[in-house]
């Protein structure tokens, strides 16, 4: 039986059998989710027994309405108790508040929305600012652009990657909505001076959200064991620390879709919630983003973290931080290659050193051995590089030796394949161009250039980000939705 207590697929009806057949065909051509070879989007907790508590967790809550918490009560207790552990675990006081959200890029935008909105009604601020460290997430810049903040970008240093609290401050104004800071920056793992900046923050009077995404409950938890002893406070704890974000489906390894952005107090959090009233239906209260929104989710988050408990997350956390420490030492055995700052979590960034190879190369040799490392384009300071999450699936010792083994081999072979060019000629007349008048002509051309068909991507994507790479940022994010829209051609005529 299945958790749900349906029968298995094989004992299904055959046209239910076939449908199941047809999605595992289509789910045979992407990369594997369990087993630690993809060091991206994918957090395994190498625990089978999980996916099975989780799916019939979401089972019994797929059709609860998390849209009017008055008519589902067990909303709110699901969402309370996550708010509770989470605010325990991450500094919070007996008045910290908090919302269950669907995923980090949601924790984000609210985050900027609320600041948004109280610097407009407790400072009168019309022209609200966003002060970021170059390394900050890209999803403060859409937030930027969906609520109408102007971004003020703080570099970073280029051997470490953390910004300088002195800069943050120069750039905070009576304008400033919100600073951010990261724990850990996704790009390089590396911790921000959170202290430092919120001090600075709260010196002017200004919101300090810091971005736990990815690092706050690995971090939480790894501080409780002798190996993250030295880790520096980052949570809501420092004071002037505002708001801080943390996702579930990463290393709290529950089913995607989890996210809490924790507040200092409920007054905060007020501000970034909506209603309304003035229309004939009924009264709407929304703490996120989203309207309708299914409970299975927040559901099936709670059962993982009752699950694994505050002992368990401690030793999977040990567990990736040995991986992390043993990875980021075989990487700097393998001659051509170097790791990027000083990680503090459980993320690496693995650069060429000098004479090293193409890494974007060397990551799509990896992927024909089998691994999935994702390719970071240079960019604020920051060399071309491949990006490794490091999770419980990867921490297996005979899976870091094979990972290091395959990597030293892949760095034979993109040396023998040679860096990706792209023509200066090509290069240079693309900066000529002005992103915001090119043309489909001017488009089709340049994914031409790269490679780029209509409905696939190549096999190899060294030449797609090379070319990227070269383009000057905003011609490239101009034609980023053009790549992907030709995955998605429309609807063919009859």
């Amino acid at each position: 039986m299945s958790p749900f207590g349906l029968p298995r697929p094989a004992a299904l009806p055959a046209p239910e059998a076939a449908i199941l057949a047809r999605l595992a065909a289509l789910r045979a051509g992407d990369v594997p989710v369990k087993g630690g070879r993809t060091l991206a989007y994918v957090y395994d907790a190498a625990d089978s027994g999980l996916d099975a508590l989780a799916a019939a967790a979401h089972g019994a809550f797929a059709g609860v309405n998390g849209l009017d918490m008055t008519v589902f009560p067990s909303v709110v207790r699901l969402e309370n108790d996550l708010v509770a552990r989470a605010a325990a675990l991450l500094g919070g006081t007996p008045g910290t508040a908090g919302t269950f959200t669907s995923g980090g890029t949601e924790s984000c935008l609210l985050a900027v929305l609320t600041a948004r909105e109280h610097a407009r009604a407790v400072r009168g601020v019309t022209r609200p600012r966003l002060v970021l460290p170059a390394t900050a997430h890209a999803a403060f810049h859409k937030a930027a652009h969906l609520f109408g903040l102007e971004v003020v970008t703080v570099p970073v240093d280029p051997e470490s990657f953390r910004p300088d609290p002195a800069a943050v401050r120069a750039a905070l104004t009576g304008d400033t909505a919100l600073v951010v800071a990261s724990a850990p920056s996704y790009a390089h793992g590396v911790v921000d001076p959170v202290a430092e900046i919120a001090g600075e923050a709260a010196a002017r009077g200004v919101l300090c959200h810091v971005d736990a995404c990815i690092g706050g409950w690995y971090l939480g938890h790894l501080r409780r064991a002798p190996e993250g002893a030295d880790l520096a406070p980052f949570d809501l704890s420092v004071p002037g620390v505002t708001s801080l974000s943390v996702d579930l489906h990463k290393y709290g390894y529950t089913p995607k879709g989890a996210s809490l952005l924790l507040f200092r107090d409920a007054e905060l959090r007020r501000h970034g919630w909506f209603a309304h009233a003035d229309w004939p239906g009924y009264p709407v209260v929304n703490a996120t983003l989203q309207g309708t929104k299914s409970a299975g989710p927040l559901a099936a988050a709670w059962a993982v973290t009752e699950r694994i408990g505050t002992e368990g997350y401690t030793d999977l956390a040990v567990r990736v931080h040995h991986a992390r420490t043993a990875l980021a030492d075989g990487v700097a055995r393998i001659p051509g290659l170097r790791v990027l700052g000083t990680p503090a979590a459980s993320l690496l960034a693995v650069a060429a050193a000098q004479g090293g190879p193409d890494p974007f190369v060397v990551a799509d040799e990896m992927r024909t051995a089998g691994w999935y490392l994702q390719p970071q384009p240079a960019a604020a300071g920051s060399p071309a590089n491949v990006h490794l999450t490091v999770t419980a699936a990867v921490a297996a010792p005979e899976t870091v030796e094979q990972l290091l083994k395959d990597l030293a081999e892949a760095v034979v072979r993109a040396h023998a394949h040679g860096p990706v060019t792209v023509d200066p000629a090509i290069a240079e007349a693309a900066a000529a161009l002005d992103p915001d008048r090119v043309g489909p002509a001017e488009v089709a051309l340049a994914l031409d250039l790269a490679g780029i068909g209509d409905g696939a991507l190549p096999d190899r994507m060294a030449p797609v980000l090379a070319v990227l790479q070269a383009l000057p940022p905003r011609l490239a994010a101009r034609l980023l939705p053009e790549v992907i829209g030709r995955l998605y051609p429309g609807v063919a005529a009859a």
